[in-house]
């Protein structure tokens, strides 16, 4: 029996051009998941070939102050970019991976990012993610708005209910092969992508692929519940299409307006216009007043003094820049708590949305979240202060620039610890699966199939 509902099933034209293009939009989510890679893996080669140069070129034109080398040279800091980050790029297209900073005042530097052509960034990504979200459901409704429907309909249905002896298990049956051909079609997809992708077999992709058969029998289960209460196949296809726009679109555009409502967030623009004003203040500053804070930031550096004989000094220089953070700690503090709230909101509430909680944990596994921009830009600041505590001293003491190893400055790296949590990532979906399973077997039970 189950083998003639696989050929039945399977010999239908619209079950070969759903699969085919799903496989085809599939193909083409692998090779955008590629270009992206290799477009970040590009970017950080010449990141490392640019810092070089650039160093050497700075250091052979600017001989004789060390305070004004560093005022021009730039160091890198790169965010790991995982192979699983094709698909799901997540926030990394508009975040950037690279961090250039000088020694100079951070809060100016940190939110600068690459351009982006804003018609591409409105239009998004077709990485794996977007297919698995939005295209997978679809088709899965596609198979099963009308199992039992159509041959009520077509008043073969009798027909079938008598030769079955459970009409139950028989659409078990049904549901089953559509499972068995919608999972294939992924594992297909995920096996391309590990070869093509160079993903590894680890922890985080075999959490992607549980999560995506999960995602993919909860849409199973809508459908399952769904024509358990034996409507016709219209109003099956009218309320699960409805699902889906609901569930895709309507909430999580709605569950977004709330959170930006609610955490509403000073503009990066603002911070970095407090911090070079700042700055630009203390031209016109007493300078003892300006060195008296910066001492009290850095009570180490005490010793060293402005020459009374001198009108600028590369101490008052970049005290002033360290002046013009520190003013404006208190708006870098409130943006990054607002973003932290912004972040833990949207998990919280994600829990209870199906596809939202797939698409940020997708995200998470993939490094690709706006947890791991955070944690990228605190380690900017923490990278930024250890050039600092390294630098001032020798530019303080005005030390040779032919003395330093340059050549020593490599591009540094940040890697993203954060750890998955199986019941996080799974729990949500098998809760939601178990429920929807549960109501629709109670409706078939209670009504006569």
């Amino acid at each position: 029996m189950l083998s003639l509902i696989f050929k039945n099933f399977i010999r239908s034209k619209g079950t070969k051009i759903g699969l085919l293009f799903l496989l085809f939009i599939g193909f083409i989510s692998l090779l955008i998941g590629k270009q992206f890679q290799d477009k970040q893996l590009q970017t950080i080669e010449q990141a490392s070939v640019y810092q070089k140069e650039h160093i050497a070129r700075n250091a052979a034109f600017h001989k004789d102050e060390i305070g004004l080398l560093l005022y021009y040279i730039k160091f890198s800091l790169v965010n790991i970019t995982l192979p699983i980050n094709s698909l799901a790029i997540g926030q990394r297209d508009v975040n950037p991976s690279i961090q250039n900073v000088t020694i100079r005042g951070l809060e100016g530097q940190k939110y600068d990012s690459e351009l982006n052509n804003p018609n591409n960034l409105l239009a998004g990504n077709i990485d794996f993610s977007f297919v698995l979200i939005y295209l997978f459901p679809l088709l899965i409704i596609a198979f099963s708005y009308n199992l039992i429907s159509e041959e009520k309909e077509s008043g073969t249905w009798k027909i079938v209910a008598t030769q079955s002896q459970n009409t139950f298990f028989y659409i078990l049956k049904l549901f089953y092969v559509r499972i068995l051909s919608l999972i294939a079609l992924l594992s297909i997809l995920l096996f391309i992508a590990v070869l093509f992708l160079n993903i590894p077999f680890d922890t985080s992709l075999f959490i992607f692929y549980g999560l995506a058969i999960l995602y993919i029998l909860f849409w199973f289960a809508v459908c399952f519940f769904i024509v358990s209460l034996q409507k016709h196949s219209n109003f099956n296809a009218v309320i699960l299409l409805t699902i889906w726009l609901f569930l895709i679109i309507i909430v999580p555009a709605g569950i977004n307006a709330y959170i930006v409502t609610k955490y509403k967030v000073p503009e990066a623009l603002e911070l970095t216009l407090k911090q070079r004003n700042a700055y630009h203040e203390k031209w016109d500053t007493d300078k003892n007043e300006t060195m008296e804070k910066f001492y009290k930031h850095y009570p180490q550096f005490r010793s060293y003094k402005i020459p009374a004989d001198k009108e600028f000094t590369w101490l008052w220089y970049y005290a002033m820049q360290q002046m013009g953070d520190d003013e404006s700690a208190v708006q870098s503090r409130e943006l990054e708590s607002k973003l932290q709230q912004r972040n833990l909101a949207s998990q919280n509430i994600a829990q209870f949305i199906p596809t939202l909680h797939t698409q940020l944990q997708l995200n998470e596994i993939a490094h690709a979240d706006l947890g791991n921009q955070l944690l990228f830009l605190k380690e900017t600041s923490k990278f930024h202060e250890k050039l600092r505590l390294y630098f001032y001293p020798k530019i303080f003491d005005n030390a040779a620039v032919e003395k330093e190893n340059w050549g020593k400055f490599k591009v540094e790296t940040f890697s993203d610890s954060t750890k998955i949590s199986f019941a996080k990532a799974f729990l949500p979906l098998m809760i939601f699966n178990l429920l929807l399973i549960g109501f629709g077997w109670f409706n078939f039970n209670r009504k006569t199939v």
